[in-house]
């Protein structure tokens, strides 16, 4: 049984001044997120991926559908079920949401301190929290006196403080710097790896969900346009949004002015290989086109590492005898498919 489970769920707002239609921001939306998954939702503006993460937190009621967490429909629940409910899911947050007038300390402590939970019990608890995320030395201080990666490191372990199944990360990363924003991407893979906690991501960086997930739902216009394993995803996108969002990470085939550029800077032939996951190598491929004689230069494109596994393109110029040439190309296609685009011009 999924751990998360929505099932045709639509959200509807009222119209923002009369006149105008409702608001649509989720539409017949279905999804599964499984135990111990970290599971991403990506898409730009407007898509409707904040909209879910506060229906399956209770936030936002939805219009219709039905949203379960671990087997029970949340939306026929009362409001101090829904209490209990939501301690046993923690929330992080774009922007911290710290107390600016409480301590590092206290700030881990709030949620524990509003469950009634013993004194002695929420100080052994902050102080082992403050430590697997690394800022024991920080207890005392205040929100201030911190960078913004130790802010949100403070969110993570304040929204572990009740032991929740389950973690909510609303665009987590987008406030902090690329290095920032990977100490706290590791973090967030420890959360899951080390205490089993199942995550929710919502992002429009697909470098995150590159880092951090092992599956992705693409949204767009409040509905889900594409989902898949994150190598899948990524290696084969099929939606021109899910290809815009690829491209930001990946180098793509070169085409139209970009492969015209290329022929301008480089002689010979230029075709483009593709290598996904298996046997092959890029030393495969190199090794087959030199032993025709063939001379060959690497313009365009590399191999991505991801969550372990291996995709990418090969864009090389070719140089030689025509005919040995082709025997290369041949030869190479052999190990790696083949995406020629050879345009003159």
């Amino acid at each position: 049984m999924s751990l998360i489970r929505l099932d045709g769920v639509t959200k509807t707002f009222a119209p923002p001044s009369k006149g105008e239609n409702a608001v649509v921001a989720v539409d017949d939306v279905s999804l599964s997120v499984e135990s111990g998954e970290v599971c991403g939702i990506v898409g730009y503006s407007g898509a409707g991926k904040s909209t879910v993460l506060r229906l399956v937190n209770a936030l936002e009621i939805p219009s219709s559908g039905t949203i379960e967490i671990d087997g029970t429909d949340i939306t026929r629940l009362g409001e101090r079920e829904l209490r209990r409910l939501r301690g046993d899911i923690g929330m992080i947050f774009q922007q911290f949401n710290l107390f600016d007038s409480r301590t590092v300390a206290k700030n881990v402590a709030y949620p524990l301190e509003v469950a009634r939970r013993p004194r002695a019990e929420i100080a052994a608890r902050v102080d082992e929290l403050l430590r697997f995320v690394g800022l024991a030395d920080k207890a005392r201080s205040f929100p201030e006196q911190l960078s913004g990666g130790q802010k949100q490191r403070v969110g993570i372990a304040r929204a572990l403080a009740t032991s929740p199944r389950i973690l909510l990360a609303d665009e987590a990363t987008s406030a902090l710097d690329p290095d920032t924003t990977q100490e706290v991407l590791t973090l967030l893979q420890r959360v899951n790896r080390e205490l089993g906690i199942t995550i929710l991501v919502i992002t429009h960086e697909m470098d995150v969900i590159r880092t951090l997930a092992d599956r992705v739902i693409v949204m767009e216009n409040g509905r889900i346009i594409e989902s898949g394993k994150v190598f899948d995803v990524l290696s084969g996108p099929q939606q021109p949004a899910t290809k815009r969002f690829v491209a930001s990470i990946i180098e793509d085939v070169p085409g139209g002015d970009q492969l015209r550029a290329l022929h301008a800077r480089h002689p010979g032939r230029i075709v483009t290989f593709t290598i996904r996951d298996g046997d092959v190598t890029q030393g495969d491929v190199f090794a087959a086109l030199s032993s025709h004689g063939v001379r060959f230069e690497l313009i365009h494109g590399g191999i991505n590492d991801i969550r372990g596994r291996v995709f990418g393109h090969l864009t090389l110029a070719l140089t030689g005898e025509g005919e040995a040439v082709q025997r290369a190309i041949d030869a190479a296609s052999a190990f790696a498919p083949l995406i020629e685009e050879d345009v003159h011009g």
